[in-house]
């Protein structure tokens, strides 16, 4: 778990083999009051949580790093900027520790390669042979069913 107002930490794994880290001063945290379950205390207590990132300017990342992050994050950037809401919790520490594990979360999944392309591959011959037949039994039983002809009348 991530403590608020300190470096966010991303653990090593696919794309950042050796982890990441955030520096607090680039994460910009928003108080508001929530909308969300809290009872009497709900519109008394700033619990919600905007946590503001801007990737592009980040010095965590490198120049591959920064581009990789830019172009999987593309559709989420206002401005240049990731914004993640909590407001789940009732408490603010709560929803900041989990504003701030969706952020790396999302840093870590947009670092990640690729998977590796499918390769087509040819049906065999064995499959081949059983669809056709299946489609050919099908056929009869179809064509079994239609109107009864002949000198049964």
């Amino acid at each position: 778990m991530t403590a608020p107002g300190r470096d966010l930490v991303i653990r090593p794994g696919p794309g950042v083999p050796k982890g990441l880290t955030i520096p607090a001063t680039e994460l910009d945290e928003r108080f508001s009051r929530s909308a969300g379950p809290g009872g009497q205390g709900v519109n008394t207590t700033d619990s919600r949580v905007e946590l503001l990132f801007e990737p592009g300017t980040s010095t965590a990342f490198t120049d591959t790093q920064r581009a990789r992050v830019l172009a999987a994050l593309a559709d989420r950037l206002v401005h240049g900027r990731i914004s993640i809401v909590a407001s789940e919790r009732r408490a603010q520490l709560r929803n900041r520790v989990i504003a701030r594990e969706r952020l790396a979360d999302l840093v870590r999944r947009a670092l990640a390669p690729d998977p590796p392309k499918r390769r087509p591959t040819k049906p065999t011959r064995g499959s081949q042979a059983r669809r056709l037949a299946a489609k050919k039994r099908r056929s009869e039983v179809k064509s079994g069913r239609g109107r009864v002809r002949g000198s049964e009348h």
